[in-house]
């Protein structure tokens, strides 16, 4: 598996890759010109295989069993379901499903979203409804006393006053 999403980020960089030229010549009449391939930007690789990774296909060690065959024929990467097309040279693959992270797992060691702070604004990946996994979440205000106002006086005195306001807390279910 490794190999194989190895040779795919590979390929990526080398499918990215765009031809440059510069001319030379009196006044830019262009009579000799010199191309060269140039690798892409990170961002432009890490685009793309992003967009691979979230279309990444689960795969099992295929055995075709012959005794015949090669090492290389021997042992494939299949798709797990049968009905699905093998993957190219160009998609990712994995074996393993990754946890659930939106509940507790001892076992698998995950503490849960139940209990975070959200953001109940943000689209993003802070805000609720991405965070919580859809189960919701509780809003509560909680009053805080922190220190304002501060002023330092000349050599080594801060005097600062307290001020209290409410808070507005956003909590997964």
């Amino acid at each position: 598996m490794n190999l194989h999403n190895n040779e795919a980020g590979r390929t990526t960089v080398f499918s990215e890759m765009r031809q440059e030229c510069k001319c030379h010549g009196m006044s830019g009449s262009c009579t000799v010109r010199t191309c060269w391939m140039r690798l892409p930007t990170l961002r432009a690789v890490g685009d793309v295989l992003r967009d691979r990774f979230d279309g990444a296909s689960r795969v099992l060690y295929g055995n075709r069993g012959s005794n015949r065959a090669s090492r290389a024929e021997l042992l494939r990467l299949e798709p797990e379901d049968p009905a699905h097309k093998p993957p190219s040279p160009h998609d990712l693959v994995y074996f393993e499903k990754s946890p659930n992270f939106c509940t507790y797992s001892g076992r698998l060691g995950t503490a849960g979203t139940a209990g975070r702070a959200c953001n109940s604004s943000s689209p993003a990946l802070d805000g609720c409804e991405l965070l919580c996994c859809g189960r919701g979440h509780r809003t509560r205000t909680q009053r805080v006393t922190e220190r304002c106002n501060c002023t330092f006086h000349w050599c080594c005195h801060v005097s600062c006053r307290n001020c209290t306001h409410t808070r507005v807390l956003h909590e997964c279910l």
